[in-house]
């Protein structure tokens, strides 16, 4: 009813009365009236005339489920979408989801993350409206080896957001950063649950630095945020509408396979690319030059002996970075 609701006034460029709201939309006055409040609880401002009726003259900057809805241009990512005021983790709230049969592009924000996590076991916090934590949930019909794309994916979806929205030059670091300049904007995390053959859902998750002005001491030196490197405080909803318009763009429509085209995009937006970088093969650690990304979203290094040799996981050096 409230989204509705909302829509009718967002298409509207002038007053719309109770009474054609109820007509529209089959329910009483008194519905409408109810719903109005509602929305103006949460932050929406509505304004009304007697004898014209409503108008919408502004929408919450901070994140709220109606309004995300309100901008969203998204088929699948984001039709079943909750925001949380708190959570331990996004992740591990849409795993649970998942296991009782939640629908593929369910998504999940908090405006407060307190046991959030990155790769290798790191704690990602987002405290409260300072970031934005948001996990999607996808059923794919692949096997456990084809999903590989998904992160790559998800970082190429995040990258295109943030440089259309904010109008940022971010870059990817391989395989789960988002960058600008040397500084890290966002983590991104993706997990699973499958059988031997086949993919029940993966959640990736995915925190972004959004009104930070400061950082603990041990990453102030790699870390930024939107307001650092833009100087102005963003509306959040209209934001994460972006985000997950992209990413029903990049994930849904390529079917969660990089090709030849998804490829070309993440390499002319990846930092890594071009760079020496040091790996771990068994106890050694391995330096050369990230040449390309492969279909498989794995990095390939030329060694100092000019073979190729092919990274797909574990932790990433890049000269000049982090």
């Amino acid at each position: 009813m409230q989204n509705k609701i909302l829509k009718l006034l967002y298409n509207s460029e002038d007053y719309i009365s109770g009474q054609q709201m109820s007509e529209s939309l089959g329910v009483s006055r008194q519905a409408v009236n109810k719903a109005v409040k509602s929305l103006r609880d949460k932050g929406f401002g509505i304004e009304s005339v007697t004898k014209k009726g409503y108008i919408l003259k502004s929408v919450p900057t901070q994140l709220c489920e109606e309004a995300v809805k309100l901008f969203l241009r998204t088929k699948i990512v984001g039709k079943e979408l909750k925001v949380l005021e708190t959570v331990g983790s996004t992740n591990d709230y849409l795993k649970e989801l998942g296991y009782k049969g939640a629908e593929t592009g369910t998504v999940i924000i908090a405006r407060e993350q307190t046991a959030g996590k990155g790769r290798l076991g790191r704690v990602w916090q987002t405290k409260k409206d300072d970031g934005i934590a948001l996990s999607l949930l996808l059923r794919p019909e692949l096997s456990p080896a084809e999903i590989s794309s998904i992160t790559p994916l998800s970082g190429l979806a995040m990258c295109k957001a943030i440089n259309d929205f904010c109008m940022l030059d971010s870059r990817i670091k391989w395989p789960n950063d988002v960058i600008v300049g040397k500084k890290k904007l966002v983590g991104i995390l993706t997990e699973m649950a499958a059988e031997f053959d086949r993919v029940d859902f993966t959640v990736t998750g995915i925190g972004i630095n959004v009104e930070h002005t400061v950082f603990p001491d041990e990453i102030a030196h790699k870390a930024t945020s939107v307001l650092l490197e833009t100087g102005r405080h963003i509306n959040q909803n209209k934001f994460v509408a972006t985000v997950l318009n992209y990413l029903e763009q990049e994930l849904i429509m390529n079917r969660y396979r990089l090709n030849g085209t998804t490829v070309s995009d993440y390499q002319n937006l990846c930092a890594t690319i071009g760079r020496q970088v040091t790996f771990a093969r068994g106890k050694r650690n391995i330096s050369g030059m990230a040449v390309s990304i492969n279909n498989n979203g794995e990095l390939e290094v030329m060694l100092s002996n000019g073979t190729i040799a092919t990274v797909n996981s574990g932790e990433v050096t890049v000269q000049g970075i982090y």
